[in-house]
This record gives structure tokens, sequence and C-alpha cells, in this order.
């Protein structure tokens, strides 16, 4: 089924993606650079996103997802050759730019051809499996980065990386026709998909702004802990190895609540699965700073990824849900920009204070902000 197709790209896309900010952040603090920078680095990875994931969305609606999935694959590949022949800080952040880049196309696409390809019966079960293929890539993106990064060094793995970002185009050109039959829209969608009210018309709908916000909570607390865990981690000895085994034990524990999220969904209720995920963010985070031991961190890594593994396919099930005809991928496409938004500023500012006091603010307030996304997730429910 092309859904299944869809998944299958979308696996290679995440496991690259998760190991590209690994091993960009690694090369970072080799080259000499300070936790701001990586924390600028991070941020370039969500700036594409910020300003072109409406358009990128728009663009879906009308003339559907091939070519813009061509576009993601070419673009991270060519960032990941550009440390590999000139290893600088330059090139290091480019390539985590057009990374971004790469990140828009798939994410806007791929989040909108799964409800597409669904019908109303099989949404929430493609939604959950959706974003099991994201449990998957961030599983073993970081352990491929981090093995990388011991094995071969910081420029051989940008190599081997870009060629595992390439490997989604053969994929495509293998299926090309048989895929513009079922991804593509018909002509009469192209002109009829009229854009009544403008984008911000979608933000003043409360159902879609309450759940955007949410999700703005989500995307920039799983960010933070992607971007300085292992800046965290390297300031306590570990390697490079332990640290991906970390980050990669939040990924294995989205996966297995993804599993089990739709009879949970079923037993609660969406909003209060979703307030749920934010107090475990929020207890795991609070914890971290405290706690130096690998196997300790390991244990609050995966708490943090029960409460982001949960939340994260909800807000987008909800987007989609509320979002009117025709306008699925620009509202995808608007919770996109909102999260990378938010994604820009916050490692900029959280690294700063991280270079000023330390990292144990800088969990700290994330916790805060899990906190107040833990009461307007309750407020929806009531």
């Amino acid at each position: 089924m092309t859904v299944n197709f869809i998944f299958a790209l979308n696996v290679i896309q995440c496991a690259g993606l998760f190991a590209n900010k690994i091993v960009l952040a690694l090369f970072a603090l080799e080259l000499g650079a300070s936790p701001i920078l990586v924390g600028i680095l991070t941020a370039l990875f969500s700036t594409a996103a910020a300003t072109l994931a409406v358009p990128v969305g728009r663009l879906v609606d009308r003339v559907g997802g091939r070519w813009l999935l061509v576009v993601g694959s070419t673009g991270a590949g060519l960032g990941l050759l550009l440390p590999y022949f000139i290893p600088s800080m330059l090139t290091v952040l480019l390539a985590g730019t057009l990374g971004g880049l790469s990140l828009v196309f798939y994410n806007v696409t791929t989040q909108n051809l799964t409800g597409l390809l669904s019908t109303p019966e099989t949404r929430a079960r493609n939604f959950s499996n959706y974003s099991l293929t994201n449990s998957g890539g961030s599983l073993l993106g970081p352990l491929i980065g981090g093995f990388l990064v011991d094995h071969v060094g910081h420029t051989q793995s940008c190599l081997l990386l870009a060629l595992l970002a390439f490997m989604p185009l053969f994929m495509l050109a293998a299926r090309w026709k048989a895929l513009h039959y079922k991804i593509d829209p018909p002509p009469e969608a192209k002109t009829d998909n009229i854009q009544k009210g403008g984008t911000l018309a979608l933000f003043r709908d409360v159902r879609i702004r309450k759940t955007i916000v949410s999700a703005s909570f989500l995307s920039s607390g799983l960010n933070l802990f992607s971007a300085y865990m292992p800046v965290y981690g390297h300031s306590l000895g570990l390697s490079a190895s332990v640290i991906g085994i970390i980050v990669a034990m939040n990924a294995t524990a989205a996966f297995a609540i993804r599993v089990v999220l739709p009879r949970m969904i079923a037993w609660l209720s969406a909003e209060k699965v979703l307030a749920l995920s934010f107090v475990s963010g929020a207890l795991s985070l609070l914890l971290i700073p405290m706690f130096h031991h690998p196997l300790i961190l390991g244990l609050l890594a995966f708490i943090f990824g029960l409460g982001m593994g949960a939340g994260q396919p909800i807000v987008t099930m909800l987007i989609f849900q509320f979002s009117p005809p025709g306008r699925s991928g620009e509202a995808i496409g608007l919770k996109i920009t909102t999260n990378h938004l938010t994604n820009v500023v916050s490692p900029i500012a959280f690294g700063a204070i991280a270079t000023a006091m330390g990292l144990w603010p800088m969990f700290w307030i994330n916790a805060v902000m899990m906190a107040a996304g833990t009461y307007l997730a309750w407020e929806k429910d009531n």
C-alpha cells in the first residue's frame, strides 16, 4: 500500500536527520564550539521549517508530494557533503541549514499524505503507525551517529550519512509513475483549492490554535533535549556511543508508548493523554541535572520519551482533523512553522543560559515550560 511506502521513506529520513544532529553537534564541539554555538546549529535545523512550512503546505495541497520529497532528500545529502569536503564550522552550519530544508519538505509532505491516504476509520491507526516510523528513525539515528563518530570520525560520518540521505531518491524513482496516481492531487484540486481567509484564518480557529501551541511546547522540549543532552554528556566525559545510547532511550520509549497509544486515547481522551505527556516531560527534565550516572540518565531519557512520544502524534492527528477541506497541508505547515519558530529561538536562548550559568538552569526552565503545557492540554479537555 502507498501509505506503507510513505512510512518507509519517513524511517530513512528520520534516521538520517537524528544521526545528522548528533554528528554535527559533536563535530562542532570537536571544532571548539561553545554551547551557544551548538544552540545556533540546532536552530538552523528549524530556520527553514519556520519560514517555508506554510508555502510548502500549500504546494502539497496543490501539486502533491513526489517532487517535494525529491527536493528534501537532495538538500540533506548535498548539505552533508559540504563538511566532508571542507571541514569547518561554516560548512557544519551550512549542513544544518540544508538539513532543515530536508526536514520541512519531508515533514509537511509525509504527514499530510498519511492523513490523505487514510479513511476516517484508519486515520488514528495510520497516524500512530506514522509516529512509530518517527520513533524507529529517531532510535536508529543517534545510535548510527554515535557509532560512526567513534569508528570512522566526523568527516567520514558526514559522507556516509549523505549516502543515506540520497537513498529515498532511488526508492522514489522505482515507483515514480505509480506514485503519480496515488499521491498527486487531480487537476481540479490544483485550481479548486482556494485559500479562503489566508493562513491566519486557520490560526483563529480556537481548536487549531490551542493544538498548535501544545505542539510547539512538545517540539521545543524534544529539540532542546536532542541538542543539550549530548552537550551534558560531553561535559561529564561520556563517549559518543554512550551519549548516542542515552539519546536513543528517548526514542525507544516513544516507540513503546505509540504501540499502545490508540488504546490509551480510547480509555482516557486525546487531551488527557496529552496532559500526562507534559507531566512526564517536566519531571524528567527536572531530575536530569541532578544525576551523572549514564544508567540513570538513560532511565530519565526513557521517561521523557514516554511523554513526548505520546504527545506528538496526538497533536498532528488533531490538526489534520480540525483543518478545513483542501487545506490540511497548509494547516500542518502552520503547525510546523510555529514549532520551528519556537525551535529557532529556544536553543539560542537556552544556549546563552547554559553558557552563562551552566546546564542545569536550562533543563529546569524547560521543565517549567512542560508544566505550562500540562495546564494548557488539561484545559482543552474541560
